[in-house]
């Protein structure tokens, strides 16, 4: 899961419910000062939330955008049913392309929509039903189609957990497994995980897992196992799209994400000293990357 570096909102962000028609969903709403050059609409992956992107808000902010960091339904602070039929793929895109129209500018211009790991695989479903909703969409490691086959026995084993299990003892299984924490020299040290060396991210960590609905994570889950390949249909709608990824990736090796930039015509970045979340490892660095396209595309 991805481990926000901070949860302290920077001056320009604001948190609030976004109201749409298809209900109300908890965001980190960041202004840039003036009127914003575009809007962008942050998609969160599996297990995360909106936190997972408040180290972009303050440089896309500076850079001119507008940023809105959304929970999905059933995710974090925004609520959603015990029932598995409503996480489908197709309702989760419904509700991204509810929360485009809810951020639409005065004038009726589409925002700029990012997805990040699972939630690449909702914004791309989004964009299919509507390409005309948004300006560009940018994929943040996530790939062409399920998830790499080293990664699905794990997925396979939280789903099974979550079906057997409460949250809180599933959550305690998953931390039992965490990797032990390495000093300076490389030196396995017995412990907590790595995180806990700020309480606070632990605190939330536990806490955002908690929050999270079980049926939420048990249908996304899936849909990172069943995930079908639709590349070529993306690339039929002539949406400006930009991959982005981490130097390493092993949900979806980053030569598969070099592959589907080039089926899709695709502005490609890799962030140096990333992996799976370059949004919260490298953030100016990739506030950089998607400033600059957002701006190419105009």
């Amino acid at each position: 899961m991805s481990t926000p570096p901070t949860l302290t909102l920077p001056s320009c962000a604001r948190a609030h419910r976004l109201d749409t028609e298809r209900g109300g969903f908890a965001v980190h709403d960041a202004r840039p000062d003036g009127t914003p050059v575009g809007t962008a609409l942050l998609v969160p992956g599996f297990t995360g939330s909106k936190e997972d992107f408040i180290a972009l808000l303050a440089p896309l902010a500076a850079a001119g955008f507008r940023a809105v960091a959304v929970d999905g339904r059933g995710q974090h602070e925004s609520p959603g049913p015990r029932d598995q039929r409503a996480y489908e793929q197709r309702e989760l895109a419904l509700d991204v392309l509810a929360q485009a129209r809810a951020v639409r500018t005065p004038d009726g211009d589409p925002p700029h929509l990012l997805g990040h790991s699972l939630g690449g695989l909702v914004s791309r479903a989004a964009a299919l039903r509507e390409p005309a909703a948004f300006r560009s969409l940018t994929v943040l490691s996530s790939g062409p189609a399920a998830i790499d086959p080293a990664q699905q026995h794990r997925v396979r084993m939280l789903i099974d957990a979550l079906g057997t299990m409460t949250m809180e003892r599933v959550w305690e299984a998953m931390r039992a497994l965490d990797p032990a924490p390495t000093d300076a020299a490389g030196t396995t040290a017995a412990g907590s995980p790595p995180e806990a060396q700020a309480p606070e991210i632990a605190a939330f960590l536990r806490q955002r897992w908690l929050n999270t609905v079980p049926e939420q994570l048990i249908a996304t889950g899936r849909q990172m196992l069943t995930e079908p390949d639709r590349v070529d249909e993306l690339a039929r709608t002539g949406l400006p799209v930009h991959v982005v990824s981490g130097a390493v990736d092993y949900a979806w090796p980053v030569p598969l994400m070099d592959a589907m930039a080039r089926r899709l015509r695709a502005h490609r970045t890799v962030i140096e000293g990333a992996e799976h979340s370059p949004n919260a490892e490298r953030p100016e660095r990739t506030a950089t990357a998607l400033a600059d396209f957002w701006r190419a595309v105009g």
